[in-house]
């Protein structure tokens, strides 16, 4: 296969990980390395920016704030949740490849994301403009159907079971079995985050919090969680309850959310369960609850991230480079898949985009124990490889200190795009 010569884009789409900048990292040096890629161009928040030709020169960055991405939170290059809207959007994008001579495109972004390149993908074949177009998985919420666990999941479970074990200090003091805690965690339609922090369990300890995990997957049933709450009350001094944002009722609707706020993929805004689950203890048992929402803090605990999904997440930008120049690849999704060994170990492979599936992968069924309010050891197996080791910071003063991509701009050559 030979090689394309030009220069390569990178964007940054959706919610911000605390490693997805680790992938940006993974696609910046390993694009060092192919003298095929001339320039190596970074995209403003996702395809606005692509679509707006705002673009910087990454080779012109250190290589400290290189190495820093790999322990920085956020999108170094912004973000954005962006659905192209009519067919000029995808002409538009063309031509500012055409413009800056733009070989190799890779977007790391979550499934909605990976549809758009699919047509970006297929509009430049119909066109017979050669390049390669690359998707890299991000995402929180685990919810990829075409990759074994996505960059991101890994992170955010850590922190949601440390964070579940911290609680569980703070609760064992106050508590006297009339002290009830909730943290609400993210997650949307899918409860992987939620079952994240089930890892907090030791083994030895069959009641260690949570002692309730509530999950998308199973309706909320007010009467069956109340004998619940009852039930760990009257054996613990205080009960922990882990619940992911998307619960929804026996009739299939959101316990809580907003409904006149929605996002460009037409999402409902969620948050509130927590606060919902709040109320229905008081009121129902008449004991103290407190509730709290991880939210933004939690995807974005770089302190707490593992060192496992941070090289994961390297891997699978590095892997989408690789798979364009030297195999020629496009449209196709990098994945992470689970070498057949005895201990973990992690590879990449590639799927084509439009076998990326639009719905969301729900949590295995099977994985969850029969009285639906926690996890069994399926899961935990397959959980626990991706929370070890941690990623270390660069500290200043105290502090973290994180990237901060600089942004040489790069000279517009098109005129000016009405979005």
């Amino acid at each position: 296969m030979s090689e394309l010569e030009g220069n390569c884009l990178v964007c940054q789409s959706g919610g911000p990980t605390a490693v997805i900048n680790a992938s940006l990292a993974g696609v910046i040096e390993e694009a060092l390395n192919h003298e095929c890629i001339e320039e190596i161009y970074g995209g403003l928040n996702g395809v606005v920016g692509l679509l707006n030709e705002d673009l910087v020169d990454l080779a012109s960055e250190s290589q400290q704030t290189i190495r820093l991405l790999k322990s920085s939170p956020g999108s170094a290059l912004g973000t954005c949740k962006f659905a192209f809207k009519k067919d000029e959007d995808l002409e538009r994008a063309l031509e500012v490849f055409k413009a800056h001579n733009i070989r190799y495109f890779f977007y790391i972004g979550d499934s909605e994301s990976m549809a758009m390149l699919d047509q970006l993908d297929a509009l430049a074949k119909e066109q017979g403009f050669e390049m390669r177009i690359i998707g890299i998985p991000k995402t929180i919420n685990n919810d990829i159907s075409a990759t074994d666990h996505t960059p991101g999941y890994g992170s955010i479970i850590k922190h949601v079971a440390t964070t579940v074990r911290e609680m569980a200090c703070d609760n064992e003091s106050i508590g006297e079995g009339d002290y009830v805690s909730i943290l609400e965690v993210q997650g949307r339609n899918s409860g992987w985050i939620a079952a994240g922090a089930a890892l907090a369990k030791r083994r030895d300890e069959p009641h260690d919090p949570p002692h309730i995990i509530l999950l998308p997957e199973i309706a909320f049933d007010p009467e069956k969680f109340v004998a619940d709450v009852q039930k760990v009350l009257a054996r613990e001094k205080y009960c922990l309850i882990v619940v992911g944002e998307g619960l929804v009722d026996l009739d299939g609707n959101y316990v809580s959310a907003k409904a006149s706020s929605t996002d460009a993929f037409g999402h409902v805004q969620l948050g509130g369960a927590g606060e919902f689950l709040r109320g229905v203890i008081e009121t129902r048992l008449g004991v103290s609850a407190r509730s709290c929402k991880l939210g933004v803090a939690g995807r974005a605990a770089t302190h707490n991230a593992s060192q496992a999904d941070s090289d994961e997440a390297y891997q699978a930008g590095s892997a989408a480079v690789v798979q364009a120049v030297e195999n020629g690849k496009s449209g196709k999704m990098i994945t992470l898949q689970r070498a057949e060994a005895d201990s973990y170990k992690c590879e990449t492979g590639w799927v084509d985009l439009s076998d990326v599936p639009a719905t969301s992968k729900q949590l295995p069924s099977e994985w969850i124990n029969d009285d639906g309010i926690s996890m069994n050891f399926p899961f935990v197996k397959y959980a626990t490889p991706l929370i070890q080791g941690e990623v270390q910071l660069t500290w200043e003063n105290g502090l973290p200190v994180f990237a901060k991509i600089r942004g040489s701009r790069v000279d517009k050559l098109l005129s000016a795009y009405e979005m």
